[in-house]
């Protein structure tokens, strides 16, 4: 990917708002939905916009970026990977890399960085 290196207000800001909602998720929100789901449907999406707001890379090279990212962090915990990497005992690298593989959170990037497409779509669209 080559681009150039700049500061996108409107995507930082977006991020910014995502990252307190995920913040927020984690620390008040212990239901069977919420939590598991949508905020791994936004984790995507924070990671796409917080790309977005330094580098001014096409739509879709982010889009597949981070969507490999995600599921190579899924692969990561299918094998154990805090443990390979000997971390198993860093709270912060269990809360970032996560512990526990599940189909259901590969299915979470998916809607997630569907929905990144379709926004940009749109919003290409009215540009």
């Amino acid at each position: 990917m080559t681009g150039l290196l700049t500061f996108n207000k409107k995507y930082f800001l977006l991020a910014f708002i995502i990252f307190w909602t995920e913040v927020f998720i984690a620390l008040y929100v212990h239901d069977a939905f919420v939590r598991p789901y949508l905020g791994d449907v936004l984790v995507v999406i924070l990671i796409y916009c917080f790309i977005k707001s330094f580098f001014d890379w096409p739509v879709f090279n982010v889009a597949l970026f981070v969507f490999i990212f995600s599921f190579a962090i899924e692969t990561l915990q299918y094998f154990n990977g805090i443990e390979m990497l000997g971390l198993e005992n860093s709270s912060l690298a269990k809360t970032v890399i996560g512990t526990s593989f599940s189909f259901w959170d590969l299915m979470t990037y998916v809607i997630g960085i569907s929905v990144v497409l379709l926004v940009e779509k749109k919003s290409l669209k009215k540009n």
